[in-house]
């Protein structure tokens, strides 16, 4: 693997300028076919099989024209007055929203009866002629824009229901740019000069564009859900600028030491560029393997995160030592005073000192770095996952207004409806027993009114809509909906978006466990392939699991107990949505196991040297100290700067990515690892025999940069070094 990341690191740096016109093209190409060709993003919120999506196969089968989505035009009289004084001017609202594409047809709110008993709230229903996750933005602009002359009267008028809440498009706070300004200080504090801080941010950026991109075009080919350009935008601006940052620390220690800059630039892919190769590859395996859960949206954030990850690593690969091949000795330019130009010894390194601090009393820092791990997971043992509704949405979105609004007039229920769907050409009910069927669910103490029943033109399907007397994401109405089903027919089945949100959670319930073990199993295998170790990737895995844990724990208390909810601007309390633990999981796991090959390559490549076990875990920390900080404060800045989004789905993503990065580089990295590694010694390294002989070879070592550090060796490398093969 090092000869081959040298050969092509080699081939980019000898034709530099047709390297980058290659990539220009490439990314130019991609996006102007994202622009013609590509698709657009639709949230498949359906578990395959549930009862949820049998009614609706059903609808669309049989009766089309209930299957389509729905919203509500949400009308307010001023306060003190009475809608009815308005009601030409929402008359006539609802007559131009009729005439939006995709409108199937708007209630007349007086007529319909859907005006509160104080005659202060009314809505129209609107019905399209597409499922809700197929409609798109475009049409709720264009219903927004017909409503804009009853604001102009004086009226509030907002636009909810499912198909705006789904379809509402993610706002963005701006401060996504601070995260990168914040990241380009961190760049040039590690590296000292203005040049070499750049071209990292320079490099993700372009990542970032071409992996979107890529998103658009697979949008074209399957369903991608309307997260995955964020999440893709989230993981590629920090992988971006790692990947770039390992490099670019290690070819500038090795012409620090005195190597010209094709030869420093060689040797440094063949080391850290065989490290990320691993390190890009192990996080589109966790990506991928959101594929196992079953669930469309969830394998399309998978694999479009997957793809911005190997365009960072390819981009690392081969436009980075083009870039510094062009660059030469200007890559030092722009140098900010008052940093060392030379390299310290390892022994003078904070790491180096820490870890032999921590080497001489490993049970101590064990327990206590083990329990602020474990205190900080505790709250996750009490995680309630759901789907968020609209009410948890910012109160600056038209649909968490009209949510709002339509609580006030009806009841919180109104806002997640349930659809009894009948198919009357089963055994149960039939189209006589309706109304007795109807009498039966509105008996039940968790629902507040049942509609008539809708028939098809065929008469062999019927719809019945039932209003909760509870919000949509209260957990009384989960209790509802399985009170409902267990008292219908057979041939009855329950939908409606809190219908396939409920589906959806206990789908990702029963997959998670078979997601982590995956994930595990392929880490581990992965590592031990590349360390020649069991000890090592077993460690690894236990302590990225702590890691992970405490991020979890962060999560629940801020979200959904609300500490420090000031803080991040959130307006109450929140389940944690039922997709962010198995994301979480794929993405930080990935980016855990990132820092753990670039800091065990430099430790197994010490130890090979020297022997010793505790130095080698200090030399390792002090070659890849500086360099992992610095990866791992520019990621936290990164993912910090989502939590400013108004989203709170985006805001839980920000925070947990963060804490998970921090808790990793800090306490994991530097206390757990060379507390871990000093109890088990020479066992570290131990592989049987047996084996040995039967696993492929894919060295990484000295893969780790310093970014300065001079980490002289003791003795050369043992002749069987296994690290080195390969």
């Amino acid at each position: 693997m090092k000869q081959l990341t040298r050969h092509i690191g080699d081939a980019c740096a000898r034709r530099p300028r047709i390297t980058i016109a290659a990539w220009v093209l490439v990314a130019a190409l991609v996006l102007a076919l994202a622009g013609t060709v590509g698709g657009s993003f639709v949230d498949d919120l359906v578990d395959p099989g549930s009862q949820s999506e049998k009614a609706m196969e059903l609808l669309e089968e049989r009766f089309p024209e209930a299957a389509g989505g729905s919203a509500m035009a949400v009308f307010a009289a001023p306060e003190g007055q009475r809608l009815e004084l308005q009601r030409p001017a929402v008359v006539a609202a609802a007559a131009r929203i009729a005439g939006v594409e995709h409108v199937a047809g708007v209630t007349d709110p007086f007529t319909a009866g859907t005006v509160s008993p104080d005659g202060h709230i009314g809505f129209a229903e609107i019905a399209f002629d597409v499922p809700a996750t197929d409609l798109g933005p475009g049409a709720l602009a264009a219903i927004t824009d017909a409503m804009r002359p009853v604001r102009d009267a004086g009226l509030t008028a907002e636009l909810g229901g499912d198909a705006a809440f789904i379809n509402a498009e993610t706002a963005t706070s701006g401060a996504e740019a601070a995260g990168l300004l914040a990241a380009l200080v961190v760049l040039v504090v590690a590296f000292g000069t203005i040049v070499a801080a750049l071209v990292p941010i320079a490099l993700a950026l372009l990542t970032v564009a071409a992996g979107i991109g890529g998103i658009v075009l697979l949008a074209a080919v399957m369903d991608v859900s309307s997260a995955a350009p964020t999440i893709g935008a989230m993981i590629g601006l920090g992988v971006g600028i790692d990947y770039a940052l390992f490099v670019m620390a290690r070819y500038r220690e090795r012409r620090a030491a005195g190597e010209d800059n094709p030869t420093a630039l060689s040797n440094a892919m063949a080391s850290s560029g065989s490290a990320v190769l691993v390190a890009g590859g192990t996080v589109v395996v966790a990506m991928a393997a959101l594929v196992l859960t079953g669930l469309g949206f969830l394998a399309s954030i998978g694999l479009g995160t997957s793809l911005v990850v190997l365009f960072a690593v390819a981009s690392a690969l081969t436009l980075l030592p083009a870039l510094l091949s062009l660059l030469g000795d200007r890559v030092d330019a722009g140098r900010v005073l008052g940093r060392r130009r030379s390299p310290r010894r390892a022994q003078d390194s904070i790491w180096w000192r820490f870890a032999h601090h921590v080497c001489g009393r490993p049970r101590l820092y064990l327990v206590l770095a083990a329990t602020v791990l474990l205190t900080l997971a505790a709250p996750a043992l009490q995680m309630k996952t759901g789907f968020p509704d609209a009410g948890d949405d910012s109160t600056n979105t038209t649909h968490r207004r009209a949510y709002d609004l339509l609580a006030e007039g009806f009841g919180s229920g109104i806002n997640g409806p349930l659809l009894l769907v009948a198919d009357l050409r089963g055994p149960g009910v039939d189209l006589g027993e309706l109304p007795a069927l109807s009498e039966r669910v509105a008996a039940d103490p968790g629902i507040a009114t049942v509609g008539q029943p809708w028939i098809s033109p065929a008469g062999d399907t019927a719809v019945l809509r039932a209003v909760p007397t509870t919000a949509p994401a209260d957990a009384a109405t989960s209790e509802t909906l399985e009170r409902i089903r267990d008292a219908v027919p057979g041939n009855v089945a329950v939908s409606g978006l809190t219908a396939l949100t409920d589906d959806l959670t206990r789908q990702l319930a029963d997959t998670l466990p078979i997601f982590i073990a995956a994930i595990l199993a392929a880490s581990f295998l992965l590592l031990v392939v590349v360390f020649r170790s069991i000890a090592v990737p077993l460690k690894a895995v236990v302590l990225n699991l702590l890691s992970i844990s405490g991020a979890y724990g962060i999560v629940v208390a801020v979200f959904q107990w609300g500490w420090l909810g000031g803080l991040f601007n959130l307006e109450g309390t929140y389940p944690i949505a039922s997709p962010l633990p198995t994301i979480f999981f794929a993405v930080l796991f990935g980016l855990s196991i990132d820092y753990e090959v670039f800091l065990l390559s430099r430790i197994r490549e010490e130890y090979d040297a020297t022997g010793d076990n505790a130095d080698s875990v200090a030399r390792g920390m002090a070659g890849t100290g500086r360099v992992i900080t610095s990866a791992a404060l520019i990621m936290m800045v990164v993912f910090l700067s989502f939590v400013a989004n108004p989203s709170p789905l985006v805001k839980m993503m920000g925070l947990g990515l963060a804490s998970a990065i921090v808790l990793d580089a800090t306490i994991v990295r530097m206390v757990l690892v060379p507390a871990a590694m000093a109890l088990l010694g020479s066992a570290n390294w131990w592989l049987p025999r047996w084996l040995e002989r039967r696993l492929p070879h894919l060295g990484t070592d000295d893969a780790g940069g310093a970014g300065g550090a001079d980490v002289p060796r003791q003795h050369q490398p043992a002749p069987a070094s296994v690290s080195r093969r390969g």
